[in-house]
């Protein structure tokens, strides 16, 4: 009789593990997908995209939101499972690194915010041609307008909790499965509002367009003062007392 119900016991504790190990897979995909996604804001982002490459053309613009999704993997993904070391290594804090990335931040919001509707050569901030904007895919497109500062420390902080691979291995290996899952989404979703900016400028017009804009400009100069604050204030609480 015993020996009759080990295979039957033996199969819903496999199926039990099965059930936890796809709720870990949904929780680490979720979560680290949520915690992205307002902070990279790829709708807002889609307008300053469009307005930076004002003068490129439509198979230009494609091209530009392949590089920005595939970079910002590649610094997320560098981010989430090396960031920390990489930052001990050369001994810099978090902090520090939220001050610096909010003062880029802050210039860029403050630059587009005062920007004029003049042609793109009196604009320092726009491509001035399809051979220029190239240059610009990585920065300031991909970083910091993107993948900021924030972006980079909260992968770094989700990086900094996965399972360890010497006590939980298999654990630790769905884990990362779920996460880099999550990172192809976010970018996947960067991807497709920066490829479609035209058709979001096409619904809301050129008025429409220049306020959102202007309003986006205003929220990244919002959201590099609000990392530059959490980065002072994590700095004061670290000094000496």
């Amino acid at each position: 009789m015993l020996l009759s119900l080990q295979p039957v016991i033996t199969i819903r504790l496999k199926g039990r593990r099965g059930v936890g190990a796809l709720n870990n897979v949904i929780d680490a995909f979720f979560l680290t997908y949520a915690a992205l996604f307002p902070i990279v804001n790829p709708l807002g982002g889609a307008l300053i995209f469009l307005n930076v490459t004002n003068n490129c053309s439509q198979l230009m613009r494609h091209k530009l939101a392949w590089r920005i999704a595939v970079g910002g993997f590649l610094l997320l993904a560098c981010s989430l499972f090396s960031g920390s070391y990489i930052l001990g290594f050369f001994g810099i804090s978090l902090p520090a690194v939220r001050v610096a990335g909010g003062l880029v931040i802050a210039v860029m919001g403050w630059k587009m915010l005062n920007s004029t509707d003049a042609p793109a050569e009196a604009d320092p901030g726009r491509a001035r041609s399809e051979e220029g904007a190239l240059d610009l895919a990585f920065y300031p497109l991909t970083m910091p307008l993107t993948f900021g500062p924030g972006t980079i420390t909260t992968a770094i902080t989700i990086g900094s909790q996965r399972p360890d691979l010497l006590t939980d291995f298999d654990g630790a290996a769905i884990h990362d499965i779920a996460v880099i899952v999550a990172l192809l989404a976010i970018c996947a979703t960067v991807y497709l509002a920066y490829r479609y900016a035209d058709e979001l400028k096409r619904v809301l017009g050129k008025n429409g367009t220049s306020v959102l804009v202007r309003l986006s400009a205003f929220i990244v100069l919002c959201i590099g003062i609000q990392i530059i604050w959490f980065g002072i204030a994590d700095l004061i609480q670290s000094l000496p007392r």
